[in-house]
């Protein structure tokens, strides 16, 4: 049986991912409502703070997935924004285009977590599609090769999620400061898209907990199932 007293803390992470999910929607609304001072779109400051860094040739584009679906896209050095970031001159449209822009000046600076992570892709995507399969296998069949195999990808995805946390508040530490620096922001909105950055960074501390702790489960399970 795969039922373990770590499911309990398991739930609650789940639970404090989908309340941090409604947080990082109910705190965009909120910021959508406030227009920014400066009056610019999010695609007007995506290109400033792009151009203030040098990096004229990164490109932004408008997303065709939908809300939040904001993205940068390292291989086409593109910058996606969906349509109410884009288009928006709110403090949440700001605060999301600036973050994604964050993104592209790690890039650019080749920052070493961002690094990390981009090289850790491929073993995370591995981990991630082949542990459930092997995980369940194994405890089905009794294997412990399998099981061990299993829990070594899950692993390395749990470790790609732990590696994305830097990387997520770094680009968001980034987008601050540079909104001040260019006047972009006033000090007064800086809270106000403060809230829009950290709810977003609540979902993937949640995520990466909800990882760890089922990581920690199967690892536990293992250790009992060989004693």
């Amino acid at each position: 049986m795969l039922f373990h007293p770590m499911d309990i803390l398991i739930i609650m992470a789940f639970f404090l991912a989908m309340w941090a999910q409604t947080r990082v929607q109910g705190n965009f609304r909120k910021g959508s409502k406030v227009r920014a001072s400066s009056g610019m779109t999010g695609l007007e400051v995506a290109r400033k703070i792009l151009d203030s860094e040098g990096l004229s040739d990164v490109r932004i584009e408008l997303s065709r997935r939908g809300a939040l679906s904001d993205h940068y896209d390292p291989t086409a050095r593109v910058i996606r924004l969906s349509e109410p970031v884009y288009r928006g001159s709110s403090i949440a449209s700001l605060a999301v285009a600036a973050h994604e822009v964050g993104h592209a000046i790690q890039h650019a600076n080749r920052y070493s977590m961002l690094v990390l992570r981009h090289k850790f892709v491929p073993v995370a995507n591995i981990g991630s599609q082949l542990s459930p399969f092997l995980l369940i296998g194994g405890f089905l069949l009794d294997w412990a090769n399998l099981i061990g195999l299993g829990i070594i990808l899950f692993s390395a995805a749990v470790l790609f999620q732990l590696i994305t946390l830097p990387v997520e508040f770094d680009a968001s530490k980034r987008a601050r400061n540079k909104l001040l620096q260019l006047g972009l922001i006033s000090n007064q909105e800086e809270r106000g898209v403060g809230k829009v950055l950290n709810a977003a960074a609540l979902t993937y501390v949640a995520s990466t907990l909800i990882a760890l702790l089922e990581l920690i489960k199967y690892i536990l399970i293992f250790r009992e199932r060989e004693n």
